[in-house]
C-alpha cells in the first residue's frame, strides 16, 4: 500500500478525484487530495506547493504524487520539500528551472491546444472562468455526458500568476517520476507530451486511449496503471487500447 497526494489542474478542485478514489483505496492505497488557492491572484506555484504539502503532511515517505494538466507545475516543488516515492504528471505541464511557464509556452507553442471559442471569459475579480457547456466539451469530451455536465458546473475560477512568476523550482528534484498522456487529449497535445516527457523528465510517455481527464472517463484504468506504478511494476504499452 502506497499513499496517492493528488494534485488537480486549472479550474478543478480535490471534487475531481471522486470517482478515482475509491477505485485507488479497493486496491489497498490511501488517498489525499488538496483544493489549490487557484482563485487567489497572489498564489503562485510556492504556494500552491505549500497548500498540497499542508494537505499530504500526514503521509510518510511512500507518497506517490499526482499532478494533472497544470499540476504539473506544483509537484516537482513537493518533492524537493519532503521525501516522495515517485511523481506522475497526468497529461502534465513541465516547469523548466529559471523561465516563466508562459515563457516555456511561447517556444512550445503546441504544448496547449484552443479551446471552443467563447467558452473562456474573465471573471468579475480578473481570474479565467469557463462557460459549462463549452468546458464539457474542452476538458471532459469523452466523459458520460451526465458527468462532463456535472464536472463542468463545478469549476471554479483560475489566475494566473503561477505562469508569469518564473518557477521557484531551481532544479528537478532526483525522483522517479512518469509521465501518462491520453491519446485523444484534446487539451494537452499528446505530439507535445511524447517529444517533452524524455526530453525534460528522461523518460518515454505512458499512453492511455481517452481525453483530458481520465480520472472520470476510466477511473479503473488509470487506477490500475496507477497501482502497478507504485508497485514498481512496468505499466504496459497502452492500457485501455
Amino acid at each position: 500500500m502506497v499513499t496517492f497526494g493528488l494534485v488537480h489542474g486549472a479550474y478543478h478542485g480535490s471534487w475531481c478525484w471522486e470517482a478515482l478514489t475509491p477505485e485507488l483505496e479497493k486496491r489497498g492505497h490511501q488517498v489525499l487530495a488538496v483544493d489549490l488557492p487557484s482563485e487567489d491572484p497572489r498564489a503562485g506555484a510556492a504556494e500552491y506547493a505549500a497548500a498540497a504539502l499542508k494537505a499530504f503532511a500526514g503521509a510518510s515517505d511512500d507518497l506517490v504524487v499526482m499532478g494533472h494538466s497544470l499540476g504539473g507545475l506544483t509537484i516537482p516543488l513537493i518533492a524537493a520539500a519532503r521525501p516522495v516515492r515517485r511523481l506522475v504528471f497526468l497529461a502534465g505541464m513541465l516547469p523548466r528551472p529559471g523561465q516563466t511557464q508562459d515563457e516555456v509556452l511561447n517556444a512550445e507553442p503546441d504544448m496547449v491546444f484552443a479551446g471552443p471559442e467563447g467558452g473562456a471569459y474573465r471573471g468579475p475579480s480578473g481570474d479565467t472562468r469557463w462557460r459549462p457547456e463549452a468546458a464539457a466539451r474542452w476538458f471532459f469530451a469523452d466523459c458520460p455526458a451526465d458527468v462532463a455536465t456535472s464536472a463542468a458546473s463545478r469549476l471554479r475560477g483560475q489566475c494566473w500568476k503561477i505562469t508569469r512568476e518564473v518557477t521557484p523550482l531551481a532544479a528537478r528534484p532526483v525522483v522517479p517520476c512518469s509521465y501518462v498522456l491520453g491519446t485523444r487529449d484534446p487539451v494537452i497535445n499528446p505530439a507535445w507530451s511524447r517529444r517533452t516527457a524524455p526530453a525534460v523528465l528522461g523518460v518515454k510517455a505512458i499512453e492511455i486511449s481517452g481525453g483530458h481527464s481520465p480520472f472520470l472517463a476510466q477511473p479503473s484504468v488509470l487506477a490500475q496503471l496507477l497501482d502497478r506504478l507504485a508497485v514498481g511494476l512496468p505499466a504496459g504499452g497502452r492500457p485501455g487500447l
